[in-house]
């Protein structure tokens, strides 16, 4: 079953190795083609699960051995699961945690082994958590998460509580946020990044935008009636230290003003003195910070309240009108305190202590209920626990284990999520009962579709990928991990369009694709699922694209700011689509008000209405928001090379496809070539020597070597370029980007890179997209033989998977998938390795021309392509 089929090698040989958890920035990721999770630094707790409609909030439970919790020392990952493993005492310890394929379920399975000469007895604890809930809104990019107080995404706040799963003593360390925040007064803005405070690039090191969808319900409150002074924090040493100015502030309904900035840390107290002066108001008096974490004081009706990381505490007794009180606010570990008038008033309880969520058990299963949604949640145990303990949200299993030495146990234990407390406990009884079975058939469920998706006319895939036989393993191994990425990040429910590609996570994004990043290898999303890419297209389309950057696949709704790339990246995912299956159909199919071919048109003409009305006025200007470019390289805005030129490859393929169809389009076909022969030559106009670009600015031009440039130009203005322009961007790319076994996004002796320090389009390292897009760069520069270089040694930069949203380069010169700057552990950008292969080494490069004429072949020196589901190969040409 595990043997290679017909060249394709096994996916067990696919499976990552073991790696020790130093190494590991970003820590490996679950899915099963319905649900994504994150594994966490202990050895059985996981956070950002999330089954659409379910998600979890939190994390499930850590195992404690004789009281203490081991920390995972080394990881495996592999498709169908993570293996952790740690030394307690005498005992070596294993687990391994699976999804139930296609299911909302979890199954573990915990090995101890006694490693010691002698008879070794433990207690073996399991905490067992299910804070789920069911919500069919709030999909977004930043979906929502449930919280004892609400529903939400809070980043920063899981990312807390997954670090602190390792401690012996559970603290609440969610209540203490990192660095300096704001002191608003008034309306809380919505959480995330505001504009008002947009002087920094995107880093994304404390907040994030608020990448929700329109359904998620999220409101700007009031400002409370009120007089505020005094604000100041005591710190845990004793140190005072204020607040702004010590004036006396009038607050009202639409007060938004921002005092000063301060770090709150473990035992500082925040304080201020409030006036209310009217009975009943309602309204934020004060927040510390800009996040779905912060500490917020309001009025309810006139009560005091207080909101904190997902706690929401009201007093029972109206504030006293009509004079100055005190209220101080005590966050620590332990919790968060607030007092009036040097009393007691509010304060919070842990977050497992019950209140959203309840834990019973009946001895043998534990259910787990959500008193906000239907969400139902039950455990079962392949091995009888020798007793189960239940406290609020939580309950404990715990068994005493025997061991002779060498000898070991097994411990089996499934959780199941739905809406029917009776049909989460039955189905997860039977999975226990049978549970080796169960645990062993998620495997061989992942094998089965991993072979199905090269095989022609199989039933799980609308179509089916190439298969590469070639003698360089390096270059097969990349090639079949970037196939294998597209099927991870493939979900077959979460969409009323039927199988859909998520563009990453798990921490962000359970339904979400972005419009720029399916582009990137929108060939092999043809290849592989015509189909579903056809109805993803129209469904895209249809979306508001100039105003947001990506799309909720579930309910069909708008998801963060404008991309400048949106364009170019839509009608590359049209043409590759049309030039893989040669339906023309598509073109006169209706999304959004208007035809595929006019969203074509109206496309490739945007420049029109976005000529600069600085340098020559012809290029196209994208504006001063660095947020819709490259968000973390602050100059990278205005007329940049990179979409402009873009724009000249989608004008002549416009013209060209114009013509294939006929139906008296020469005039407007004509209209596009002047146009992209306009465009072009302004583009070459800011060729700044030594394979660098300029940016156009109002103020005049600036000289910057961004990756993107290089694989714009090569991959839509290759002709256009000299011979001697062609080797210098070759020599710019190989001497200044490329970079061990992985690139760098930007060069770092560029002046910007200080200001743009982030590992996906910064100097610290690449966008997982970006090597195979400059190696296609470079094939269309007529290099491959640097290209397949690339692409043999991008395959060591997985961390032990796949790739991620960016790979940053380490101390030692290695590159690694990055966890800071909210970066992704899995993206289908990566799949651009597998594109390049195809359409660069290959040069199926599925154009309009592949629509009357042989485009690419299946032999090459690198390797030979079969079954190739493209027109000019397997697939009759539609014109021509």
């Amino acid at each position: 079953m595990n043997q290679p089929i017909n060249g394709v090698p096994a996916l067990d040989d696919l499976a990552g190795a073991w790696i020790d958890r130093a190494e590991l920035n970003h820590l490996p990721s679950l899915r099963n083609q319905w649900g994504q999770g994150h594994v966490n630094g202990d050895l059985t707790s996981l956070s950002w699960l999330a089954f659409p409609p379910y998600s979890g909030g939190y994390h499930t439970g850590v195992l404690r051995i004789d009281g203490s919790v081991p920390a995972a020392e080394r990881m495996r990952w592999a498709p169908w699961g993570v293996r952790r493993s740690a030394t307690a005492g005498a005992l070596a310890v294993t687990t391994d945690v699976r999804m139930g394929y296609e299911q909302s379920r979890l199954l573990w399975r915990l090995v101890l082994r006694n490693a010691s000469a002698v008879p070794v007895t433990a207690v073996v604890e399991q905490e067992l958590l299910a804070p789920f809930a069911h919500s069919e809104v709030d999909w977004g990019w930043l979906y929502g998460s449930p919280w004892n107080d609400g529903h939400y995404h809070d980043y920063f706040t899981t990312e807390r509580l997954r670090d602190e799963a390792t401690a012996d003593r559970p603290r609440q360390v969610q209540f203490l946020p990192i660095g300096e925040r704001w002191v608003r007064l008034g309306s809380p803005r919505i959480p995330g990044i505001q504009r008002d405070e947009d002087s920094e690039p995107m880093l994304l090191e404390s907040e994030l935008p608020d990448h929700s969808t329109p359904d998620s319900g999220r409101v700007r409150a009031p400002g409370a009636a009120c007089r505020v002074r005094e604000i100041s924090v005591r710190r845990a040493t004793g140190e005072a230290v204020a607040i702004g100015e010590a004036a006396e502030h009038t607050v009202r309904p639409d007060t938004d003003l921002r005092i000063g900035t301060v770090r709150l840390g473990d035992g500082d107290v925040l304080r201020f003195d409030v006036r209310a002066d009217e009975p009943d108001r309602t309204g934020v008096v004060l927040t510390h910070g800009n996040h779905p974490d912060s500490l917020q004081v309001a009025l309810e009706d006139g009560h005091l309240s207080l909101r904190i990381a997902g706690e929401h505490l009201t007093a029972p007794a109206p504030l006293p009108t009509g004079g100055w009180h005190t209220v101080t606010v005590l966050v620590s570990d332990e919790g968060a305190e607030l007092r009036l008038d040097d009393a007691p008033l509010l304060g919070t309880a842990a977050w497992w202590e019950g209140q959203r969520w309840r834990a019973t058990t009946d001895g043998a299963t534990v259910s787990v209920a959500d008193s906000r949604t239907v969400a139902r949640s039950a455990y079962a145990f392949s091995t009888a626990p020798d007793s189960v303990e239940t406290a609020g949200a939580r309950a404990v299993a715990r068994w005493s284990v025997t061991l002779e030495p060498g000898e070991e146990t097994e411990l089996g234990i499934v959780l199941d999520i739905g809406d029917s407390a009776e049909g989460v406990t039955r189905d997860a009884v039977q999975a226990a009962a049978s549970f080796r079975t169960e645990f062993d058939a998620v495997a061989g469920r992942w094998r089965r579709t991993w072979r199905s998706a090269f095989q022609p006319g199989n039933s799980e895939f609308s179509g089916h990928l190439p298969t590469l036989h070639t003698e360089d393993a390096d270059l097969a191994r990349t090639y079949y991990l970037g196939a294998l990425l597209a099927i991870y990040l493939r979900n077959t429910t979460v969409s009323p369009l039927g199988p859909v590609f998520l563009t990453g996570g798990p921490r962000l994004g359970a339904t979400t694709t972005f419009f720029w990043d399916i582009s990137e290898w929108a060939r092999t999303a043809a290849l592989l699922e015509p189909d579903g890419l056809r109805r993803w297209v129209l469904a895209a389309l249809a979306q508001p694209y100039d105003r947001c950057h990506s799309f909720d696949t579930r309910n069909l709704l708008p998801v963060g700011n404008h991309y400048s790339a949106n364009d170019h990246s839509l009608f590359r995912v049209v043409k590759a689509y049309v030039g893989v299956t040669g339906d023309l159909a598509l073109l006169g199919e209706s999304a959004g008000g208007r035809s595929v071919l006019d969203h074509l048109r109206a496309m490739a003409f945007r420049p029109r209405g976005l000529r600069a009305a600085f340098g020559g006025g012809v290029l196209a200007d994208f504006g001063r928001d660095a947020w819709e470019l490259l968000e973390c390289v602050p100059n990278y805005r205005d007329a940049v090379v990179s979409l402009n030129a873009g724009y000249v490859g989608m004008l002549r393929s416009l013209a060209a496809l114009l013509r294939a169809l006929g139906d008296g389009n020469e005039a407007e076909a004509a209209e596009a070539e002047r146009e992209a022969s306009a465009l072009s030559a302004a583009v070459l106009a800011q060729y700044a020597g030594d394979g660098r670009w300029m940016i156009s600015h109002p103020e005049g031009n600036e000289v910057i070597g961004h990756c993107l440039d290089f694989e714009l130009v090569a991959a839509d203005m290759a002709e256009d370029l000299s011979a001697d322009q062609r080797g210098e961007m070759v020599r710019f790319v190989t001497e200044r980007l490329l970079d061990g076994d992985w690139m760098r996004a930007l060069d770092p002796d560029d002046p910007i890179a200080p200001l743009s320090d982030r590992p996906d389009h910064g100097a610290a390292g690449a966008f997982g997209a970006w090597p195979g897009a400059t190696a296609f760069g470079l094939c269309r520069l007529g290099r491959p033989e640097i290209a397949a270089g690339v692409l043999r040694r991008a395959h060591r930069a997985t961390s032990g998977g796949l790739w991620g949203q960016a790979m940053e380069v380490t101390a030692d010169g290695t590159y690694r998938v990055a966890g800071r700057g909210v970066a992704n552990r899995d993206s289908n950008a990566g799949v651009a390795v597998t594109e390049a292969v195809i359409a660069g080494l290959f040069e199926i490069e599925a154009g309009v021309e592949s629509l009357s004429k042989d485009v690419g072949t299946a032999l090459t020196p690198y390797g030979r392509l079969e079954n190739v589901r493209a027109i000019g190969f397997d697939l009759p040409r539609p014109l021509g």
